[in-house]
């Protein structure tokens, strides 16, 4: 227990208490106390930044901020593993952002193994090892990579052409604002057929399918819903 440090879903501090004051009180539970305490708070605050907030009431700080201090009272016994229910769940996209600029810093920085639960799949991108989970069993598993290239197919968008040019290729396409969408088997094939058809393919781009397309394949559900 030592070891493990969790960051759940809701917040456990005390809104009428200051950042600095649950903090404390935290620590205390570790037998981290007076310098101990103070060089711990002070590591702390250069890592996740909230200097600026450390003497205001918990209750009043913003959702990115709570969860900062979150996931400061998780680090404060210096866990080896740190555990995070879907921690960026409810915050803006940049709020978001800057808490997995916060965690993988620690993954490479401080050597931390992270387990991390999240229904945003483009998140599960950054890990790196996934494991999808439907109705309590594990469905797949592996690094983001491989389960794009085992599950979900490339496309090339491609813009200013004509269908009829697009149809003679004889694979699978659909039409898509100011252009085509062709369907593909892999990044190699699409760079044979873009080298093989270099007259055709000047304005386009190569899409990889991502972790949402994973998702569905191996669920068949939307995302976040029940069907």
């Amino acid at each position: 227990k030592k070891k493990i440090g969790v960051v759940f879903q809701d917040s456990a501090l005390d809104p009428f208490l200051t950042v600095e004051e649950n903090l404390k009180y935290r620590a205390s539970l570790y037998n981290i106390t007076g310098e101990e305490f103070k060089n711990k708070l002070d590591e702390l605050v250069k890592l996740l930044g909230f200097s600026d907030y450390l003497k205001r009431r918990f209750g009043k700080l913003s959702g990115g901020q709570k969860r900062r201090i979150d996931i400061a009272r998780a680090l404060l016994h210096s866990p080896k593993i740190l555990i995070l229910d879907e921690p960026t769940t409810g915050l803006d996209p940049y709020t978001r952002q800057v808490i997995w600029d916060v965690i993988n810093d620690l993954r490479i920085n401080h050597h931390l193994t992270v387990f991390l639960t999240t229904h945003y799949m483009e998140e599960a991108a950054y890990a790196n090892y996934v494991i999808i989970i439907d109705k309590g069993q594990i469905v797949t598993e592996g690094t983001p990579l491989e389960l794009k290239n085992k599950y979900v197919q490339d496309y090339i968008n491609i813009y200013n052409v004509n269908e009829e040019d697009v149809k003679k290729l004889n694979l699978n396409y659909k039409v898509i604002r100011d252009g085509f969408q062709i369907q593909i088997e892999s990044t190699e094939v699409a760079t044979k057929l873009i080298i093989d058809n270099h007259d055709l393919f000047k304005d386009y781009e190569v899409i990889k399918g991502g972790m949402d397309d994973v998702f569905l394949a191996v669920t068949g559900k939307t995302i976040g819903g029940n069907n």
